[in-house]
């Protein structure tokens, strides 16, 4: 009887090792390897892995010069001579939902859509689902719930749930044999890490089981030009579950992000294939589910009418659009021979950075006070050009002096002091202009030259120059 080989899999970065050892040589992390089983398995519709050939024959033979011998390939195509024909899409029926992907669904796409539990990840597809049934042969295979309890939820939804065709199980190979029976033109995992391959020995939501699975899923979907959306838990710190190479196999990982006791639930493009990445898509969680949010602005926007010191309204810029986000700075004296540094939504490293330049350039002491920083909304922004806003929040807050509500501020905060141009000035001070604001402070490089009608515009290019026209 054969021996079933094995290998070492990194979970952080993929790597492959042929025997176990305690630090990955790839991305320098500990205890992060782990075993899988190398099987040779031939799943319906797929063909063997290169690795089954039986003794290697396509790499024993030598052609004499390092290389080997072999049939040559006649699919080799001139890069000039490729088709730029527009790639086809459908809508997911969901405006938001379109815009992170790029455009909408690429048949024969694998799409992989993580989140914390309660986000609201199968109820998004759920809708998706129902939605696209109403002209599309669609399957939703659900292996955490029983179909009565996606029934009631479609229920409680009020969804139209003709035509979606539902199949409760873990099993890959069952899987795979209904969907070619079936033929859907969508076909929804709920989720990936309770999937599972009969071969394997491993538990579901192991490192092989989860990459085997959606290898199989995933080879399925490209042979038939079958659109497959994945469900993927996350880990605490955030990132998803299971193997980094999961990320590497599909076309597209989204996240979906939100609080519990928040209304408000925003899809993020982490990697696509077929679209913009950092693309970002706001939702509400209303009782009939999700509900996409078409102007985020006027939804972060939402201030009380007291005015109070630390608020000021920043303008950051989110895949193809510009959304309008209040940041709050709070400062107190702190009791602690270290004070605090809690940033919500922002980088904390680089809070403790911008407030070392404020104390360098700026003139402003804030070492012996704790400091809080929070987004409204529970956006996360990633980009640099809410730098100015937030140290003009923190001297507002320091200082107790409450800033002018028509005031938007943006741009980015060099270490020497200067303030830096961000891309798409232009298109951030019209949608400013659109929501009500008459005064702007932004980069020098950013200025326009005609601005909008009723807006003032105050172009800086220190940090001391951006503090005295506060």
């Amino acid at each position: 009887m054969a021996k079933a080989k094995s290998a070492f899999v990194c979970t952080e970065c993929g790597s492959e090792f042929s025997k176990w050892q305690g630090q990955c040589s790839g991305c320098r992390e500990w205890n992060t390897l782990q075993e899988i089983r190398v099987g040779a398995t031939v799943l319906p519709g797929a063909a063997p892995a290169a690795g089954a050939v039986a003794g290697g024959a396509a790499r024993s033979a030598s052609n004499g010069r390092g290389g080997y011998a072999g049939t040559l390939s006649d699919n080799v195509t001139d890069l000039s001579n490729v088709s730029l024909a527009e790639v086809p899409r459908f809508s997911s029926t969901f405006g938001e939902f379109d815009r992170v992907l790029g455009g909408g669904l690429v048949p024969g796409s694998a799409v992989l859509l993580g989140g914390h539990p309660g986000a609201g990840k199968s109820t998004l597809l759920l809708q998706t689902a129902c939605k696209l049934a109403q002209h599309k042969r669609s399957l939703y295979v659900t292996g955490e719930e029983s179909l009565s309890q996606v029934a009631m939820r479609a229920h409680r939804l009020q969804l139209p749930t003709q035509g979606l065709k539902m199949l409760a199980e873990t099993s890959v190979e069952t899987i795979l044999a209904t969907a070619e029976r079936e033929k859907p033109e969508v076909l929804i995992i709920d989720s990936i890490q309770t999937m599972h391959l009969e071969d394997l020995s491993s538990a579901p939501g192991g490192v092989s089981q989860v990459r085997e699975s959606a290898a199989a899923l995933t080879r399925f979907a490209k042979r038939t030009n079958t659109v497959l959306l994945l469900v993927g838990h996350v880990t605490k710190d955030g990132s998803l579950a299971g193997p980094k190479v999961l990320e590497h196999m599909i076309d597209a990982s989204l996240l979906l992000e939100g609080d519990g006791d928040s209304r408000f639930r925003t899809l993020r493009g982490q990697k696509n294939r077929f679209g913009a990445v950092n693309e970002l898509g706001v939702f509400a969680m209303v009782e009939l589910g999700l509900k996409e949010v078409k102007n985020p602005s006027a939804i972060f926007l939402s201030r009380s009418e007291e005015q109070s010191s630390g608020s000021l309204v920043m303008v950051v810029w989110e895949g193809t659009r510009p959304i309008l986000i209040e940041v709050q700075a709070l400062l107190d004296d702190s009791p602690l021979g270290n004070p605090r540094r809690v940033a919500v939504g922002l980088d904390g490293n680089r809070l403790s950075m911008l407030l070392a330049v404020l104390n360098k350039h700026g003139g402003l002491f804030t070492g012996d006070q704790d400091v809080f920083l929070n987004v409204v909304g529970g956006v996360k922004v990633l980009e640099t050009s809410a730098d100015l806003a937030v140290l003009c929040a923190v001297v507002s807050s320091l200082q107790n002096r409450p800033l002018p509500r028509e005031l938007v501020v943006f741009g980015e905060v060099g270490l020497s002091g200067e303030i830096r141009p961000v891309p798409s000035g232009q298109e951030r001070i019209v949608e400013a202009a659109k929501h009500g604001f008459t005064r702007a402070i932004v980069p020098k490089g950013n200025a326009p030259k005609n601005p909008p009608k009723g807006m003032t515009i105050v172009a800086v290019d220190k940090l001391s120059q951006a503090l005295e026209a506060l």
